[in-house]
């Protein structure tokens, strides 16, 4: 899509506001103490512009940030490989019908895709007898589907000679015109290209590819001058060759299961490693004690110290309430 985008800036007329725009009022700032802003105001009196904030993009009236300039790059350029491998794409795009019928085109009666037609065609002059090949190739369904999506434009594009939308129709593709585009140009929905000025903008309306071509006889084997085939390079162009493709075989299933692939490939192992889940030797003793022996006789002696000191306390303890009654006892004795 980066190739389409670019290709169609390039079509963009270039627009910008009027350098006075917002500046045709005379203005000064009040400048401080009077409680107001500093932005320049309407000089005068006796109306409401009187007064009234002007020239900042802030202010009704005023100019807008940033004016628009018409010196702006509008146009990109875009590598000639580039190009020539979207308009490659678009076309390989064009003879895959779920592709086609995804962008919308009615083809489901078509015989085949790509749809290729007598050089004859060329020396139509009558629409009717546009009408009445379309309708022979069961191609005229995309032609009513046209007829049936014609409609007002929405927006103001109606004000600027583009009332009317419509959906795309079929392209025909030829070499040399002998009437041709006299006898299709009429037909709503039809798009007429040259087999040497192919354009990519046609080819894939609005960066979508899919559409549904119909090419002449002699338009469809001058391809292969034009942009070569995968054994020879183009003869029309300087030095191109035609993209091709990373995987010749698309099929990922059938070459990993090959005889070549698994040849070089080990067994798989079927030993099943589990993940062993790391305990804290911290809060978990069974671990501390493997890590360090010691750690079970110090958490004992610990417990046994707890324990000596535990008793040693109660004993004094019991000491001193024994000293306590017997002081008790002496005083009330001597009181009597």
């Amino acid at each position: 899509n980066f190739v389409h985008t670019n290709l169609r800036k390039n079509s963009r007329q270039p627009y910008a506001v009027s350098e006075l725009a917002g500046h045709q009022t005379s203005a000064e700032s009040w400048g401080t103490g009077r409680a107001v802003a500093r932005i320049p105001r309407v000089r005068g009196g006796g109306t409401h512009r009187s007064g009234q904030g002007a020239f900042g993009n802030m202010c009704r009236g005023g100019r807008m940030f940033a004016p628009t300039k018409t010196w702006r790059r509008w146009h990109r350029r875009v590598n000639i490989t580039q190009k020539r491998y979207a308009i490659c794409s678009a076309l390989a795009a064009s003879a895959l019908p779920a592709l086609v019928m995804s962008k919308g085109h009615r083809i489901e009666e078509i015989p085949e895709l790509p749809l290729v037609v007598e050089d004859k065609v060329e020396g139509y002059k009558k629409t009717k007898e546009a009408v009445l090949l379309l309708k022979k190739l069961k191609a005229w369904n995309d032609i009513k589907k046209v007829y049936a999506s014609q409609r007002m434009r929405a927006g103001k594009g109606k004000m600027r000679n583009r009332r009317r939308i419509q959906r795309r129709g079929p392209c025909i593709i030829y070499n040399e015109d002998n009437g041709v585009i006299k006898a299709f140009r009429n037909i709503p929905g039809i798009t007429l290209l040259n087999v040497n000025k192919l354009n990519l903008l046609r080819l894939a309306p609005g960066g979508h590819i899919g559409r549904f071509c119909i090419w002449t006889e002699s338009a469809f084997r001058k391809l292969d001058d034009l942009y070569g085939t995968w054994r020879k390079p183009a003869t029309l162009k300087s030095s191109y060759n035609l993209p091709m493709h990373k995987m010749t075989n698309t099929d990922l299933g059938r070459i990993l299961k090959s005889q070549e692939i698994q040849k070089a490939l080990r067994p798989p192992k079927k030993k099943i490693h589990r993940r062993v889940l790391k305990k804290n030797p911290l809060k978990n003793l069974r671990i501390m004690v493997k890590l360090n022996p010691y750690a079970k006789t110090m958490r004992r002696n610990t417990i046994l110290r707890h324990a000596k000191n535990h008793k040693l306390r109660e004993e004094k303890a019991a000491k001193g309430k024994a000293k306590i009654q017997v002081a008790g006892a002496e005083k009330s004795e001597s009181s009597a």
